[in-house]
């Protein structure tokens, strides 16, 4: 016992760690049962533990000083084909635990190894509600299964799926495969799982003396966004029970990254949120580039943020248009869309593109701002806040819509911070936690700008007001782009970078070997692990990238705030009726991709 504690705190010496004092407490306390800390770039401590002590590791985190009350996230890792792992604990998988304190604005990361002939661990769902999504993903896509589960079962692949998608033996193309035959037989089952039965998701169908009504609403009902069902639980008109049911989006955006080039994975990135276009691009971008050691310039810096805003200003208003619809006023949605095309406008010119520009580049920019990007973005900032000034006097100030939206699908900070709520859903509970503040990228400390807040309680109305107050805050921001440009190169010289200036191409050898490598091949990355999360439109959004030391992703782990707000839907809209259950959708800011990825 003396020699592991030794051994661990000479490790503490060697690591740089953030939260020191805890991690010696969980070694003190639990010395026997820690088997290493790794060390990384995901800029957090990272510790192994064996499975026996999981829970009580967890328990410890989350009722210390200043806890670590947040699981941010939770998933598997395939390590059987990893070649960079000599110093890390024997395993065949793993399962990782993403915890954040936001009073000590930090994360631990806790990793449990697994063999293939045991691939057991205990459910936390007593300890964070949010893991259960969490945990049947994990066993879904790795086969991993979580003893005590409430209901594990698949929830983003079809309910006759065979195989398991992110273990390494599974193939990743479809030109690796079988050729695909529905035959007779194939088609009635699908068909058979196709029909409702109560049971078969854990309801009751009836109680004594009291018959319930199961409603489906969606998978193609215009109030739920996307291809999004949620099965009501009805006693007359008021909701007892309901469950949200996703998957029928689902690409394998985690998968298709083991697949792609480090560089032609970046428009992958920008459908997975297909809204937010080069927010989405920045934090693969950056996990990236923390793997290389890339420094961008300043110029950069301020082009990405200034894409960024322009993108969340959009979303923003798509989603305030939305909700004013699903509330019934159909005229803003239209004007709305006028200013929205205003935007896309000033992307297009600087892009090239408009939804999905894939501009962001690993070490700078596809290319430098193009001239009169400064007349464009002008015009635009002149317009978009008379129109807001507008909407809020005829729509969101609307007695209708406030009657329909205040105190409807209520929900307090600890509910939010217990099911993994952020961006403006955890903000309207009064939590003071915005990335681009707490943990600022890209430059974001050098702006001058507000967070929003709303009071302890976070109804539909103060979410939707909170997101028309971050539209003000974001064009403050691309005032300060626009007044404050810095000069500088628009593309990083490091070797891993994106590919060299085409103009340098055909004058130099080294440069032409370098391009032709770099396009056909893709870059070397060097053996670690990265991760960063940016404040996206609909919440935290953040990638967590392992290299092996290859031309593309060992594993890529995509964590969506969506995915963690339609699991809170059940606690927060029971005892209400379906038109309030319209207006909380509305007001949650998510859309599919963004969920099943």
């Amino acid at each position: 016992m003396k020699k592991k504690t030794i051994y661990l705190e000479k490790q503490i010496g060697i690591h740089n760690l953030n939260d020191v004092n805890t991690i010696k407490k969980i070694i003190k306390i639990f010395n026997n049962k820690i088997l290493h800390i790794q060390d990384t770039k995901i800029g957090c401590d990272v510790l192994w533990i064996k499975k026996s002590i999981l829970k009580n590791v967890l328990w410890f985190l989350k009722s210390i000083k200043k806890p670590y009350i947040f699981l941010y996230d939770l998933h598997g890792v395939d390590e059987r084909a990893r070649m960079c792992k000599d110093e890390l604990p024997k395993s065949d998988f793993s399962v990782f635990y993403h915890l954040i304190s936001i009073e000590r604005n930090k994360d631990i990361l806790i990793k449990v190894p697994l063999k293939s002939n045991n691939l057991n661990i205990n459910s936390i769902t007593t300890i964070f509600k949010n893991a259960n999504w969490y945990e049947c993903e994990t066993w879904e896509m790795f086969g991993i299964k979580f003893i005590g589960h409430p209901f594990l079962r698949r929830i983003i692949m079809p309910k006759n799926w065979d195989g398991y998608p992110l273990r390494k033996d599974y193939l990743a193309r479809a030109t690796e495969r079988e050729e695909y035959n529905l035959t007779d037989d194939l088609e009635n089952l699908e068909m058979e799982s196709l029909k409702f039965n109560p049971k078969d998701w854990g309801m009751k169908d009836n109680k004594k003396n009291c018959n319930f009504m199961f409603l489906n609403l969606g998978p193609n009902h215009p109030s739920v966004h996307g291809v999004f069902r949620i099965i009501l639980k009805l006693y007359g008109e008021l909701i007892v029970d309901c469950i949200p049911d996703i998957g029928f989006h689902h690409r394998g955006a985690e998968k298709m990254s083991e697949r792609q080039t480090w560089h032609s994975y970046i428009p992958y990135t920008d459908r997975v949120e297909y809204l937010g276009g080069c927010i989405n691009e920045m934090p693969y971008v950056l996990s990236v580039e923390k793997l290389a050691n890339i420094v961008v310039s300043e110029r950069v810096k301020v082009i990405r943020v200034m894409l960024s805003e322009l993108f969340r200003i959009n979303s923003h208003l798509l989603y305030i248009a939305t909700f004013i619809q699903d509330i019934g006023a159909m005229t803003p949605i239209f004007l709305i869309f006028t200013d929205r095309q205003k935007i896309y406008n000033v992307i297009e010119a600087i892009t090239g593109l408009r939804m999905h520009p894939a501009w962001f580049r690993i070490g700078g920019l596809a290319n430098d701002l193009p001239k009169g990007w400064h007349t464009l973005l002008k015009e635009c900032l002149d317009w978009i806040p008379k129109r807001l000034n507008k909407y809020y006097k005829i729509a969101l100030k609307n007695s209708i819509l406030i009657n329909r939206s205040r105190n409807i699908a209520v929900y307090n900070k600890d509910s939010a911070l217990e099911w993994g709520v952020t961006g403006s859903g955890l903000r309207a509970a009064g939590v003071n936690f915005d990335i681009r503040k707490s943990r600022p990228y890209s430059g974001y400390e050098n702006f001058d700008f507000k967070i929003p807040l709303g009071e302890d309680n976070s109804d539909c109305y103060t979410r939707v007001i909170l997101k028309f107050e971050e539209i003000f805050q974001s064009l403050s921001i691309l005032n300060q782009c626009m007044h404050y440009m810095p000069e500088g190169p628009f593309k990083s010289d490091h070797p891993l970078a994106t590919p060299p200036a085409k103009n340098l191409v055909f004058y130099n050898i080294e440069n032409m070997i370098s391009h032709f490598l770099q396009v056909s091949w893709g870059p070397i990355m060097p053996c670690n692990e990265s991760f960063q999360m940016v404040e996206g439109t609909k919440g935290v959004n953040s990638y967590y990238i392992i290299s092996d030391g290859n031309n593309m992703s060992y594993r890529t782990r995509i964590r969506t705030p969506s995915f963690a707000h339609l699991q809170q839907i059940p606690e927060v809209i029971k005892g209400y009726s379906i038109p309030d259950l319209i207006a909380y959708l509305g007001s949650i800011d998510f859309v599919m991709s963004d969920v099943d990825r």
